[in-house]
């Protein structure tokens, strides 16, 4: 009997935990305001008694729902009040691998620029700034890849000059060997418009950051001359097969870039005074912008 109504009372525990984490969830959803959210987020429930202070989410975890449903006030509230807190590895329940990066990922994947900007942010207050930006995704989800090689696989170019100005390297290679620059060409190879769907956009902002590359396909290029500098054009084709420098213009944007402070990325980029046509196209939202929740 005794046995009987201890297990009764865990389901009953499982049960309440449940409708709370649905709760959170649905609250988080539904935009609701940021005090409404931590008061869910903190209440206590039947935890066995030395476990009475576990929270129902951290807030890591509370972070990466934020990121879903685009709640940007309390994305920044997060971010601002927790700091690292925010940006640690989520428990297991999220079933994401060590050393990985979910915020950042999670944000790339569901396009969140406002949140990304964010975090980004937050990640030049941490002393592994550089190597948080450079860290994959979870192996379950993401196949490994960094956010950045995520970015060009969706073809999202401005996500992909926000990763790199604020540190990702164009250089990392995914499990496969494979760096972003290798996404963006398969990309341009399988499609038959060329501009179409971010494809140039993408790789453009790529080589701004690329004074040297490095990526696996180079063999491939050089044996195939004609489709590639076709589709590539002969100045750029030339350049990543080392057969010529950049040209003058992506040279200048080089240097600039190189001279740029991430943790004043996008503001001093768009601060440059350049005119407006050698600017990536759809430049992310300055930092002050991003004080301005909607």
């Amino acid at each position: 009997m005794a046995s009987l109504s201890v297990s009764s009372a865990a389901q009953s525990i499982e049960k309440y935990r449940k409708s709370f984490s649905l709760l959170f969830y649905r609250a988080v959803r539904d935009l609701k305001p940021v005090w409404m959210l931590e008061d869910i987020r903190t209440m206590e429930t039947f935890y066995q008694e030395e476990d009475a202070s576990q929270r129902i989410y951290t807030p890591s975890e509370a972070l990466l729902y934020a990121v879903v449903h685009d709640h940007q006030a309390y994305a920044q509230y997060l971010l601002g009040r927790f700091n690292g807190e925010a940006l640690a590895k989520p428990g297991e329940r999220f079933c994401c691998c060590p050393s990985s990066a979910p915020h950042l990922a999670m944000a790339v994947r569901y396009d969140r620029r406002y949140i990304l900007g964010l975090i980004l942010q937050e990640t030049h207050r941490l002393s592994n700034a550089p190597s948080y930006t450079e860290r994959t995704g979870c192996f379950h989800m993401e196949d490994g890849r960094t956010p950045l090689h995520l970015a060009c696989e969706l073809l999202r170019p401005e996500v992909v000059i926000m990763l790199l100005g604020n540190g990702a390297s164009p250089h990392a290679p995914d499990h496969n060997g494979l760096t972003p620059l290798d996404v963006i060409l398969e990309k341009l190879r399988d499609s038959k418009d060329v501009n179409g769907g971010g494809r140039r956009q993408c790789l453009d902002n790529l080589l701004m950051f690329m004074p040297k590359v490095h990526f696996k396909m180079k063999g491939t290029l050089s044996r195939e001359p004609e489709p590639w500098s076709k589709m590539l054009g002969e100045e750029t084709y030339k350049y990543l097969t080392e057969r010529s420098p950049a040209p003058l213009v992506l040279i200048a944007m080089q240097t600039i870039m190189k001279h740029l402070s991430p943790a004043t990325f996008p503001d001093s980029l768009h601060e440059l005074p350049i005119p407006s046509s050698l600017k990536p196209p759809g430049l992310p939202v300055t930092q002050r912008d991003r004080h301005r929740v909607v």
